[in-house]
């Protein structure tokens, strides 16, 4: 016997304690960010999540694409409108957003993943009334008066509702679901909803095993900068709480949070850049990010 097959089998033999506890789960990954448009990446993350679904467990992508729609944007020359730091999307904005997310980017999303050998259809979510969603007013302070003030974002919205038949007939069929997060508001208006909220919504809903939040960042850190590989709900709130967790941290850790209250076993954060982070952080004891449990 070689070295090679005596390390392949020593992996196999540390693997099957994990494929058996994630045997026939859910797992809601969501994918975005700049390394969406890296081909050497998306490549791995298609063969992650094919291999998944090959070896039982039941994988649900959600994906995002800001860097795709700003590029669209400037490509048509759509000036767009921001009030304090926030962008306004206006009509033929969020049509735009809707031809990037459900179309381009969501069908490179499922055909990465069909190419590695699994069958994956990209659908949005005002597919099968997957998401109908309400309309999300900020509260800002108005610089000028200090006072608290509330803005209307335009077409942008978060989850009131999944209905989750449409995944359960894909799952059911052997079909990884990837997701667009776009939804429908009680009138039929198309919202635009931030992808991270959408994954959080969709493993909720579907009481998912694993919430896995691809970002660019290793995970949450403490203080000296030093990746936490586990916290419960209470640790979570207690760094925001004394400013250890902040900036763009803290949205990702509430969607976590939300995602962990409503049945999923537990939320990670971990960086999607590193090669086969998907599989290092379901199949081995310590994974890359930071695990948020109850």
């Amino acid at each position: 016997m070689t070295e090679t097959m005596r390390d392949n089998i020593a992996l196999l033999s540390d693997a099957l304690p994990f494929l058996k506890r994630y045997d026939d789960a859910v797992v809601v990954v969501k994918y975005g960010g700049h390394a969406m448009g890296e081909e050497e990446t998306a490549f791995r993350f298609g063969q992650d999540i094919a291999l998944l679904e090959q070896v039982g467990i039941n994988p649900v992508v959600v994906h995002g694409g800001g860097p795709q729609i700003n590029a669209m944007l400037k490509q048509l020359n759509v000036q767009s409108e921001f009030v304090q730091g926030l962008r306004i999307t206006d009509e033929k904005t969020v049509d735009i957003v809707e031809m990037v997310l459900a179309g381009s980017v969501n069908k490179q999303v499922a055909e990465a993943i069909t190419r590695a050998g699994a069958i994956a259809v990209g659908i949005s979510g005002k597919d099968g009334n997957l998401i109908t969603a309400r309309k999300t007013l900020k509260t800002v302070t108005d610089p000028q008066t200090g006072e608290p003030k509330v803005l209307d974002l335009g077409f942008v919205g978060e989850p009131e509702k999944v209905d989750t038949r449409v995944l359960e007939l894909l799952i059911g069929a052997d079909i990884v679901p990837v997701v667009a997060p776009v939804g429908v508001d009680a009138k039929g208006q198309t919202l635009n909803i931030n992808a991270d909220t959408v994954a959080g919504a969709v493993a909720g809903a579907l009481k998912a095993a694993r919430l896995l939040m691809l970002t660019d960042v290793p995970g949450v850190l403490d203080e000296n900068k030093r990746l936490i590989p586990e916290m419960t709900v209470a640790e979570v709130r207690a760094g925001i709480a004394s400013g250890m967790i902040s900036g763009g941290m803290i949205p990702k850790v509430e969607t976590c949070i939300q995602a962990v209250e409503l049945g999923v076993e537990g939320a990670v954060i971990l960086d999607g850049r590193v090669p086969h982070a998907v599989l290092a952080e379901l199949f081995t004891d310590a994974g890359p990010g930071t695990l948020i449990r109850p």
